[in-house]
């Protein structure tokens, strides 16, 4: 490796630090119906960027939604490996806005971390890659290996258009690898190398009591109150050892191997310090026989995530309310078929639901699990990129979070996919406060760089 592209990138820290801070002035927030336009302006700004870098080909192509943007450079030649990059231009919402130390979108840097929605997730985590490929082109006039690009405005609501684009384009998409950097390291100096997603159902219930808001002194105790009767239906959605009480939802679910569960004891893991970064008095007990680093990962779970319905405003009303409207949603491990438990949950609601309320279940999105191999010779390339970058030994761990993506790219274009990522377990990537370590940014530039060289020796 030439040492003067090592040089550029620490040449040019503020250069990426100001590109970043530019994309991430947009508020690029694909639920939001009224962000459309700021939508396709992040979609041309990368598009734009990515010539600006050099790379051949930097297209926004339509998708059923929000756009994806695709890029490309192919002048290592076809004896080199082929990389295509995943990442995510959309970002979560920003409520509660009151919770923010600074404005969401105007990014500040504090104590060594940049603050802004999407700096971590995911915006700050793909442009790595960008600055990467960057730097190869000013010093060396272009990578060791061939470059594409594919970031996505709509991972945040599910990307229901993923699947579809990438069918559509599978010959453009076709490559030897696809890195993503999505995930967190498990400390600054601890790099993590991901091989697990869980896969997710997000179910929606609806329950229709009255036909219309009712006055709880007058029909009190004839009325059955459907937020009475969400509560309840929730409530029975767990047993008491903190397992998911819907029959059938643990059939299909792969188990943990003794050398799995070997290796995670291993891992350094701190209760405690959990606790203090979640913030919470105590940590939940979960699903008995696991530990918490277990639970974090390798098992199913399932959370309610809001409730709407009667009268939350300040004061007082004593409403007994016509609808209340919940949002469910179960992570999934590998062997569970997101659809088969979006039918078992809605078995299982339908079976405890009264007949004194009409009731609703729909499901909102699917996403499979994922496991990745281990002893690929690009998973090895990524463990020595993370060894030189950040100058500590990677762990592999299973993530608790998804990424549709992963197993949408593993099954159409028959690749491996690496996850390394360059955030932090307490980034805050959909809570107020996001952050990027900067250290980790551009320690993650030159791990980009490490990864692309190493690819390259391969060959």
């Amino acid at each position: 490796m030439s040492q003067s592209t090592l040089d550029f990138v620490e040449a040019h820290q503020a250069d990426n630090l100001n590109h970043l801070m530019q994309l991430l002035r947009i508020p690029s927030v694909s639920t939001d119906p009224e962000r459309r336009a700021d939508m396709e302006r992040t979609a041309n700004w990368l598009a734009t960027r990515m010539r600006e870098i050099g790379l051949s080909r930097a297209q926004v192509l339509p998708t059923g939604g929000h756009p994806v943007v695709y890029g490309e450079w192919l002048g290592a030649g076809p004896h080199r490996p082929t990389v295509l990059i995943y990442g995510h231009y959309d970002v979560q919402p920003t409520d509660p806005d009151d919770e923010w130390l600074s404005p969401p979108f105007e990014p500040v840097v504090r104590d060594g971390h940049l603050y802004a929605r999407g700096a971590a997730d995911n915006k700050g985590q793909h442009y790595v890659h960008l600055a990467a490929a960057e730097a190869f082109f000013r010093v060396d006039g272009g990578p060791p290996v061939n470059l594409k690009f594919m970031i996505e405005g709509e991972e945040e609501i599910g990307s229901p258009n993923l699947d579809s684009f990438i069918k559509q384009h599978a010959d453009m998409l076709a490559c030897d690898t696809v890195l993503i950097s999505d995930t967190s390291m498990l400390t600054p100096t601890t790099p993590a190398i991901i091989y697990g997603l869980r896969g997710m159902t997000y179910m929606e219930i609806t329950v229709r009591g009255p036909k219309q808001d009712l006055h709880s002194g007058s029909y009190g105790g004839v009325a059955h109150n459907p937020l009475q009767v969400v509560v309840e239906l929730l409530a029975a959605l767990h047993d008491g050892q903190g397992r998911v009480a819907i029959p059938g939802f643990y059939d299909r679910v792969r188990p943990l191997s003794e050398e799995e569960r070997a290796e995670y004891g291993r891992v350094p893991f701190d209760e405690e310090a959990l606790r203090q970064e979640i913030g919470a008095p105590a940590l939940w007990s979960g699903e008995s026989g696991y530990t918490p680093r277990e639970r974090l990962g390798t098992r199913p779970t399932l959370e309610i995530h809001g409730i709407r319905g009667g009268f939350v405003g300040q004061g007082q009303k004593t409403v007994i309310p016509a609808k209340v409207v919940a949002k469910v949603s179960m992570r999934l491990v590998p062997d569970q078929d997101p659809v088969e438990i979006g039918r078992l949950f809605e078995q299982r609601i339908r079976e405890l639901a009264p007949p004194t309320v009409e009731v609703e279940v729909r499901a909102l999105s699917h996403a499979e699990a994922a496991v990745i191999e281990r002893d690929t010779p690009t998973m090895q390339a990524a463990v020595g990129a993370y060894k030189q970058g950040f100058g500590g030994e990677p762990v592999f761990l299973r993530c608790g979070g998804t990424l549709p993506v992963v197993a949408m790219l593993n099954e159409i274009l028959q690749v491996p996919v690496i996850l390394i990522g360059f955030g932090l377990p307490d980034d805050n990537g959909h809570s107020p406060n996001e952050k990027l370590r900067l250290d980790s940014f551009y320690r993650g530039i030159k791990t980009s760089i490490f990864y692309m060289q190493a690819l390259a020796s391969q060959a």
